[in-house]
């Protein structure tokens, strides 16, 4: 059965919403261009971006621990660097995010958002070609819509595919078969990847993200109905290229 790619985001910022797209250019041992490159840190946290290094989530705020963010919305400008933030359809904030000055701003409207789950004062982090990704490595995401078909079932609800927050979504093919694929490699379009791992899954995925509610207890539905808490694989780009939407996946022999 054919495969191919239905749906492709990327997250600007750590732990806000995602951003649609129709095509994508992959460069070799990176991930989306933009992906998770600013994060929202507590005023404790240390990262030094002129040397950037990967630190743990817990260093920013995040969905497993800040479910509000799902409330709010967020449109990135790749030329202008603008962040702007809605909040059920209004602009609650907007800040250029590569400047001081737009930092400040959107910070400090973060800060009154989050209270007190946020560590003294909330601060954007740009890390430029760094990327604030649960992974050591610069890789990208995919889960099969089948795979979500599967945990629905056992669930006995409707599970968003957004909660899982990957870069590509596919369609066709049986459940769990991107399991298979780790340790090789797979052609999307012109591009070529190899599976490196499967992904595992925190409290994240328990909040909706269109209701900003902590409704299910998936990790537990994994662990029940599956026998593990993994959901969709990493990919490391090998071979640069462009990936669209209903470009097929093909498993390399």
């Amino acid at each position: 059965m054919t495969l191919s790619i239905t749906n492709i985001y990327r997250y600007p910022v750590k732990g806000l919403s995602a951003e649609p797209m129709d095509s994508v250019c992959l460069s070799a041992g990176l991930g989306l261009p933009q992906d998770r490159r600013f994060a929202i840190a507590h005023s404790t946290t240390k990262f030094d971006p002129s040397a950037p290094e990967w630190v743990s989530k817990t260093n920013f705020a995040m969905l497993m621990r800040n479910a509000r963010l799902a409330k709010l919305n967020s449109v990135y400008d790749d030329e202008s660097g603008v962040l702007t933030l809605l909040r059920d359809g209004k602009q609650v904030a907007r800040g250029d995010i590569t400047s001081r000055l737009g930092c400040t701003l959107v910070g400090q409207f973060l800060s009154a958002f989050l209270g007190q789950e946020i560590r003294g004062a909330a601060r954007i982090i740009d890390g430029g070609d760094h990327m604030f990704s649960d992974h050591k490595n610069k890789v990208v995401s995919m889960i099969g819509l089948a795979s979500l078909n599967d945990i629905e079932r056992v669930a006995g609800n409707t599970v968003h595919p957004l909660r899982f927050r990957a870069n590509f979504y596919f369609k066709g093919g049986k459940p769990w078969q991107e399991f298979d694929w780790v340790g090789k490699e797979i052609e999307i379009g012109d591009t070529r990847l190899a599976v490196t791992a499967c992904i595992d899954r925190c409290a994240a995925i328990n909040v909706n993200p269109e209701t900003a509610e902590r409704d299910l207890n998936i990790p537990l539905t994994l662990q029940r109905g599956f026998g593990h808490v993994h959901t969709g694989v990493y990919g490391r780009v090998i071979t640069p290229g462009s990936v669209c939407k209903g470009d097929e996946i093909k498993p390399c022999l």
